[in-house]
């Protein structure tokens, strides 16, 4: 990639007057440092996921292949890329007029001020640039020793498995740290009195069942248990961890599967803060284009761009119009006192419409919604019947008949609940692994969390292929298939599937 370059006089004079502006909203970020760049450089950049000397792979150069026809059609234009780093790193269109300019700097100021204070980014490496940087060096000195076709096969395999992590394992413990001491409930007894004793009088105890005998067959039994036993203790849902540490990998693969799970986790907060981190900074970069940074020749140009970025299809979710909406709710409802259990009794509308308690509170609670919900906890929290009846949320259903999707609901409970399952671990079907000595043969077993949603067979197929691949020996995924439980298995060779009455775990 060519260099990027810093911004022009006029360009950094503007930056600095916008972040005075942000930080006089109240806004806190990180050092922002904003960089210059083509068409041609954004979508390589892009296409990296904003770090340009991430490790060599195809699918990279794939996106960056649908970007540019995009770009070229007329399809799509990328305006700004940030990255959650400290110090932040934002690219600029040097192609931009400078309405679009002021608009993508102010929006850039409030995304880097909800990463830094949002608690899903709490955990993230902060020095993420200089961290993937380091992978791509440590991937290219595996292409070198072992070839560009074994390296790349490998990460196919581990790209396709990057959404079996544990998204909520940054902010609980499901498992206790390795070396802690053991409690007297995990200590084994010292000895197992269950042995079975060869029948013998009381007078030749000592001759028919001697001690080194039984300590014997306690030590047979033992082993027998630990082959047995099923691992993990309770159920993985982080599936790259366990591969990690019970697959038999060479120590080139065990790195190269440890950076594709670093970074699976280094982008998750974004997609579990989609609507939330893109409403947040197209609320802010409203109120400041707006009330501070607009000259009136501007306006035009800005309205036209503002609502091409809120603009929501018909039956479509825009993360942008949904946050920045949801935020000018909760402001308002704060800001009249709309909260609280006397409200919540109110049930007529027009009562409701004319409440106002001048509470005033409304921008320190949207502050404190930034920093605290994600998501689904955002949309299930705030996204009450009011605002979808005022925005016209409806369900839609597909159609067989007319081959359309239609509406076939109206029912707040209903739309809600469509809406959070779509959030709700990104939408993906959530796996974890039961058994790694499946029938006593090492084999694998996972279990997929069925909630009314069934697998897609070709892809469950080919996670299978790839987990086999990196677990050696056979793999089995137990699902609910057309209302009837069932196990896939792939073996190395073929796939097969068996209906079973009950769960085998």
């Amino acid at each position: 990639m060519s260099a990027t370059r810093t911004l022009p006089p006029h360009l950094a004079r503007l930056s600095e007057s916008i972040r005075e502006t942000a930080a006089g909203y109240g806004l806190d970020f990180f050092e922002t440092i904003f960089e210059i760049v083509d068409y041609a450089e954004m979508n390589e950049v892009a296409s990296f996921g904003g770090f340009p000397l991430r490790y060599p792979h195809w699918s990279f150069g794939m996106t960056y292949d649908q970007m540019e026809k995009g770009y070229s059609y007329g399809l799509q234009k990328i305006y700004e890329m940030v990255i959650n780093n400290d110090p932040s790193y934002a690219y600029l269109m040097e192609c931009n007029n400078l309405v679009d300019q002021k608009l993508v700097m102010a929006h850039v100021f409030a995304h880097v001020d909800f990463f830094k204070n949002n608690m899903c980014f709490a955990p993230t490496n902060r020095k993420m640039m200089d961290t993937m940087a380091n992978h791509g060096t440590r991937a290219r000195k595996y292409v070198e020793k072992h070839g560009a076709d074994a390296v790349e096969g490998f990460l196919d395999c581990c790209q396709s498995l990057d959404n079996l992590i544990d998204t909520h394992s940054l902010y609980m413990r499901r498992r206790p740290k390795p070396g802690r001491p053991v409690s007297v409930s995990d200590e084994e007894p010292a000895e197992d009195h269950s042995v079975a004793r060869l029948r013998s009088k009381g007078y030749m105890e000592s001759y028919i069942n001697p001690e080194e005998f039984l300590a014997e067959r306690r030590e047979h039994k033992r082993k027998q248990t630990e082959q047995r036993q099923v691992f993990p203790a309770s159920p993985e849902r982080d599936v790259l961890l366990f591969l990690l540490e019970h697959a038999p990998l060479e120590r080139w693969q065990q790195d190269l599967l440890a950076v594709v799970r670093d970074e699976a986790y280094y982008f998750a907060p974004q997609a579990q803060t989609k609507i939330m981190n893109e409403g947040w900074a197209t609320y802010w970069h409203t109120k400041m284009m707006t009330e501070k940074l607009l000259d009136a020749s501007e306006v035009i140009d800005y309205a036209d761009h503002h609502s091409g970025t809120v603009f929501t299809q018909p039956g479509g979710l825009n993360p942008y119009k949904l946050g920045l909406e949801l935020f000018r709710d909760i402001e308002e409802r704060w800001n009249r006192g709309q909260f609280g259990p006397e409200w919540e009794a109110i049930e007529d509308w027009s009562e409701k419409r004319r409440w106002n308690r001048d509470a005033g509170l409304g921008r320190q609670k949207i502050f404190e919604v930034r920093k605290l919900y994600s998501d689904v906890t955002f949309v299930d929290t705030f996204m009450t019947e009011d605002f979808c009846r005022e925005h016209r949320f409806f369900h839609y259903s597909y159609n067989k008949q007319t081959d359309l999707y239609h509406i076939d609901s109206r029912e707040f409970a209903k739309i809600k609940q469509s809406l959070l399952f779509q959030l709700t671990n990104f939408g993906q079907p959530m796996i974890a692994v039961v058994n790694g000595n499946h029938r006593n043969r090492g084999e694998l077993y996972l279990l997929h969390q069925h909630d009314g949603i069934d697998l897609q067979l070709d892809q469950a197929e080919d996670t299978l292929r790839c987990l086999y691949r990196l677990w050696q020996r056979p793999v089995h995924l137990e699902s609910v298939v057309f209302e009837r439980r069932k196990v896939l298995t792939y073996d190395g060779k073929e796939h097969t599937r068996r209906e079973i009455k009950a769960t085998e775990v």
